[in-house]
């Protein structure tokens, strides 16, 4: 069989198993999902040795540091995602539920009740806890699900299905609604963005590169997230202490995420006796300073910043600053350059955090946290599938609900229509 067909014959064996895990209870789903975390955590070495193959190769390749990071599976990280899986597992179903119902004059009862989608392409780069994440979350909304990983962590994610999959066969359900497409060349993704007839929704994670592509390519309905262009503002009402610490935890806890901030906006009120302070701490943990003329002012060690700077993704040690006259042009900035992702205020002013939670379009809106939080596990959505920037079907974080639609159900009592 040719990629193509494999591919094909892929997709339909997802869809047919998806019909099955539809009708799966709660409990069923839930039972599986704890013993897949168990099976994880039992296999940390055999997960271990798989990862150590794609780190070498990574390491042969000249992969930057970042990327290996999000690469590397360790016993922590292992424990992780196993206890995102018992998350999940606890989390309530949504399939089935009932989310409004009303009386129409002639007395029909009109309700939306949760379906899960059916199936769900998931197309993603470097991390291997995607698989396990992916899996959980589709599974628990009665969804099948297509992973197609990345080459660079080819031996992780298919050493994490080979053993999610083997708990299915185990509990007596369809392994085919848990598919790895076994193929690292491209070819495998412009197949599998064909199967529109088999594959509901198409969720790409990974760098803008890959994302274009398959928004590009697909036939299938996508959900898109570009990059995570995050902002912080520091308002003439913050607290300096409170700000360093977000800045500090924000910036350079994991730079290379898309939650990490990338742009520092400070109100001119609180420049001269701020911007010192936090150049200072950030300059001294190795973080490279990109400014504006009226910051550069305070940190003449920040290099100059270029229109370029303020739409920079950079995952990297680096930050673009920018002095603003205050909460509107701060707003407007991040309106104009951001990518819809999260950004941040620090205040203490009701009114202004107010106002920045209305007035800024973004998909996550934080005050006096930090921009990390933006995460569907932190949320509380449990492990998440994905971070939507478009607006239909979700925007932001997407949990177990992001997963599924509604359809319309009618209870009547002989009514005609007239």
């Amino acid at each position: 069989m040719t990629i193509a067909q494999q591919i094909a014959a892929i997709a339909r064996d997802a869809r047919k198993a998806s019909h099955l895990i539809s009708r799966l209870s709660s409990t069923v789903k839930n039972d599986l999902l704890t013993a897949m975390a168990d099976a994880l955590v039992a296999a940390t070495e055999i997960l271990m040795a798989e990862n150590r193959k794609d780190l070498e190769a990574g390491e042969e390749k000249g992969l930057p540091a970042p990327l290996l990071d999000r690469l590397m599976l360790d016993e922590k990280r292992i424990a992780a995602m196993a206890d995102g899986l018992r998350q999940v597992a606890l989390l309530p179903d949504p399939v089935g539920e009932v989310t409004k119902m009303w009386k129409r004059p002639n007395e029909l009862m009109v309700g939306k009740m949760r379906i899960p989608l059916g199936v769900i392409g998931i197309i993603f780069e470097s991390r291997p806890n995607v698989t396990a994440d992916a899996a959980a979350l589709c599974l628990k909304a009665g969804n099948g699900v297509i992973l197609r990983g990345g080459s660079e962590a080819f031996h992780s994610n298919m050493a994490i299905a080979a053993i999610l999959r083997g708990e299915m066969r185990r509990a007596g359900v369809p392994e085919a609604a848990l598919a790895v497409i076994p193929f690292i060349e491209r070819e495998g993704v412009l197949e599998m963005l064909k199967q529109d007839e088999c594959i509901d929704l198409i969720i790409p994670r990974g760098g803008e590169s890959l994302i274009r592509f398959v928004v590009e390519h697909s036939r299938i309905p996508v959900i898109k997230h570009y990059k995570g262009v995050c902002h912080l503002f520091v308002d003439a009402a913050a607290d300096f202490d409170m700000a360093e610490r977000i800045i500090v935890n924000a910036k350079t806890q994991r730079p290379g995420v898309c939650n990490a901030l990338e742009t520092l906006l400070i109100h001119k009120d609180v420049a001269e006796s701020f911007i010192p302070r936090i150049a200072a701490t950030l300059s001294a943990m190795q973080v490279e300073l990109r400014g504006d003329d009226s910051f550069r002012q305070f940190a003449p060690i920040a290099a100059t910043a270029t229109e370029e700077d303020w739409y920079a993704e950079y995952l990297d040690l680096i930050l673009a600053c920018r002095v603003v006259d205050g909460l509107d042009e701060a707003i407007d900035h991040i309106n104009q350059y951001g990518s819809l992702h999260t950004e941040v205020i620090i205040t203490a002013n009701y009114h202004n955090a107010q106002r920045f939670i209305r007035e800024v379009n973004s998909s996550c809106v934080v005050v006096n946290a930090s921009t990390r939080f933006a995460d569907g596990n932190q949320l509380g959505l449990g492990a998440e599938i994905g971070i939507s920037t478009t607006k239909l079907h979700s925007f932001g974080p997407m949990g177990l609900e992001d997963l599924t639609t509604t359809k319309f159900i009618v209870y009547g009592d002989g009514q005609i229509r007239e």
